[in-house]
């Protein structure tokens, strides 16, 4: 419960996605790439995520750890599963 409890979080999975996805960012970076994201949350769930050993502090900026990595391996398939809903969804509301 505790993994689901820091994943629901605001912004956490978005910024697992992108330094998984996307390779080692900064903390400016990694505000671009989120766009609308507070930078006192993105501080926060960078605070969370280093806490849970979900990712580190390297010499390129925030990377994940291997752990990362392996959450983000075990994530990919409901991303596929998410994309087939929400085609279905949409054909659904095709008049």
């Amino acid at each position: 419960m505790a993994l689901f409890d820091l994943l629901g979080r605001n912004w956490t999975m978005r910024i697992l996605w992108e330094l998984c996805h996307g390779g080692p960012s900064t903390f400016r970076e990694l505000q671009g790439q989120c766009e609308s994201v507070s930078p006192g949350v993105l501080n926060s769930r960078l605070k969370e995520l280093r806490e849970a050993q979900l990712i580190e502090l390297g010499d390129e900026g925030y990377q994940p750890t291997p752990m990362g990595r392996s959450l983000f391996e075990v994530i990919l398939p409901l991303d596929r599963w998410s994309k087939r809903w929400a085609t279905s969804l949409a054909r659904r509301q095709m008049p």
